[in-house]
């Protein structure tokens, strides 16, 4: 991802058409809630800028389809999940 795509992801939370519930992936294969990625803007796109490996760097932007046990890595919050029970 690069900072662009970053820019116009982190204004979507949520997949469309659908509207199912999207999270961020980090280059050490962390999940990152929407609210954490948009408080640790200014660390994300230095990450991405400066392609560093300090778990930072957002990699892919995904919808959590079914996993109920999904955590933000930040802030331990559940990372809602389009089709868990």
């Amino acid at each position: 991802m690069n900072i662009s795509r970053y820019r116009a992801a982190i204004r979507h939370p949520y997949a469309w058409p659908g509207g199912y519930p999207r999270y961020f992936i980090c280059s050490d294969g962390e999940a990152l809630c929407f609210d954490c990625a948009k408080q640790n803007r200014r660390l994300i796109l230095e990450s991405l800028r400066d392609k560093s490996d300090d778990g930072w760097r957002v990699i892919a932007v995904d919808i959590n389809w079914e996993d109920e046990t999904l955590n933000c890595a930040h802030c331990y919050e559940s990372i809602e999940s389009a089709y868990g029970d």
